[in-house]
């Protein structure tokens, strides 16, 4: 059921907007006496979810005893991030998400599904796995808030990955990256229906059907006019019409389609939100089918301080490297402790250019950043932070096509987590 919806490429939603759709939307709900909100981590703050989340406190007060980030992967959001985040939000409703050892399986989905929707390229059952508060918690109402936006490994992000995913255990947050790798990355970023969403959804008809989830998805993207991030859309129900509806938009907001490839990108990392190349290579994931062979892929990062959020997919990734699709099969093969923790595999593969074009990783001079060694022991090329921004200004450039003062030409982009950029050729419709 659709409880509210508003949004187009046109909309620009204020605060008050959020305000009046979300309170329409909890207005219809009776019974509702303890709530669960599962807003993302500060990973995703141009999402708007920290605000919505804030405005839920607010609408409920006492009643809201839990706010769980759905970390997946990702490290613990400090004091400060939560702060700047959830605004007014007490920090004592705060839940700390542990992918290793807080979770229940609820449910597998079987293997003979998995390699059915995903054509043969994996064959192995999916467990359902969730953060164990959803289901101790005994909530009247589970509030799951976040930004639809294209995706590397899901074709779509929010709806159920932020659940399964978002609050997801070690095997089925490893295997679901698996999947959409082994799959084709480039075959389903931008789609709405793919393998990996296809099994979420399985997960949710047969698992989770009980469970009282009402999604509230917002579509965030740049304006190229201005250079800001506005909100172009609010969806909030409980089944997949929610979803689908903000997919369509976000296609239309965060989608850039290219007459030409790209022969130089340049990506500007946030140095509040990218701190890893787990995170950072999105720069990779969301322009590969842009950049023309033999291109290349400039990456400004610095606060760029180490591969993986989690200590040992860091040193997985440390380990084997970003070196392409046949050299990462060939050792999840070998060892055992990459075949254990397929999310770093599948991440090894997206963060490749399978050899077609070059990426450099410019981390800053701070102590603790990623040294030049570091960089270029798992296959990326290293750039000098100070040289390369003295030739690519962020504070000058303008998202889109630059031309500069010697007449080269690059495309610069500011925030590649907000967007999908595509040569005409290369995406697959």
């Amino acid at each position: 059921m659709l409880y509210y919806e508003i949004g187009s490429t046109e909309h620009e939603l204020t605060n008050e907007d959020l305000k009046k759709g979300l309170y329409h939307a909890l207005e219809q709900i009776q019974g509702v006496n303890k709530v669960l909100a599962i807003p993302p981590d500060y990973t995703r703050l141009p999402s708007r979810s920290g605000e919505l989340t804030e405005l839920t406190w607010k609408f409920y007060g006492d009643k809201l005893t839990d706010v769980l980030p759905a970390l997946g992967t990702h490290s613990p959001m400090t004091d400060g991030q939560i702060s700047h985040m959830f605004g007014s939000l007490p920090k004592s409703l705060i839940r700390e998400h542990d992918w290793r050892n807080d979770v229940v399986t609820v449910g597998e989905v079987p293997a003979e599904f998995v390699k059915d929707v995903s054509e043969g390229a994996v064959d192995f059952p999916w467990p359902a796995q969730v953060n164990k508060l959803l289901l101790e918690g005994k909530f009247d109402l589970i509030l799951s808030i976040g930004q639809v936006v294209p995706h590397e490994v899901v074709g779509m992000a929010n709806y159920n990955k932020n659940v399964f995913v978002g609050t997801g255990g070690v095997e089925g947050i490893n295997k679901s990256h698996f999947v959409g790798a082994a799959y084709g990355m480039e075959r389903m970023m931008g789609h709405a229906d793919t393998p990996v969403r296809r099994i979420f959804n399985y997960a949710s008809d047969n698992f989770t059907q009980n469970l009282p989830i009402l999604y509230v998805q917002t579509v965030v993207g740049l304006d190229k006019t201005d250079g800001k991030v506005k909100t172009r859309g609010l969806f909030i129900g409980n089944d997949y019409e929610v979803f689908d509806k903000a997919a369509k938009l976000s296609l239309q907001v965060n989608f850039e389609m290219l007459d030409k490839p790209l022969k130089k990108v340049v990506v500007w990392l946030d140095p509040t939100e990218f701190k890893s190349t787990w995170l950072g290579n999105k720069s990779v994931y969301r322009t590969r089918m842009a950049i023309d062979d033999d291109g290349e892929l400039i990456v400004l990062a610095p606060a760029l301080k180490e591969f993986g959020e989690d200590k040992e997919i860091d040193r997985l990734i440390r380990k084997y490297g970003y070196f392409g699709t046949p050299a990462t099969l060939k050792s999840c093969d070998e060892n055992e402790e990459l075949r254990n923790n397929l999310s770093a595999a599948a991440h090894l593969i997206h963060g490749s250019s399978e050899g077609r074009f070059s990426i450099t990783y410019c981390p800053g001079k701070k102590t603790g950043n990623l040294t030049r060694e570091e960089i270029e022991s798992v296959g990326f090329k290293y750039g000098d932070y100070d040289e390369i921004t003295a030739r690519y200004n962020p504070e000058t450039l303008k998202d889109g096509f630059n031309t500069l003062p010697n007449g080269e030409e690059i495309f610069y982009i500011s925030n590649p987590a907000i967007g999908l950029w595509a040569f005409k050729d290369r995406f697959n419709y």
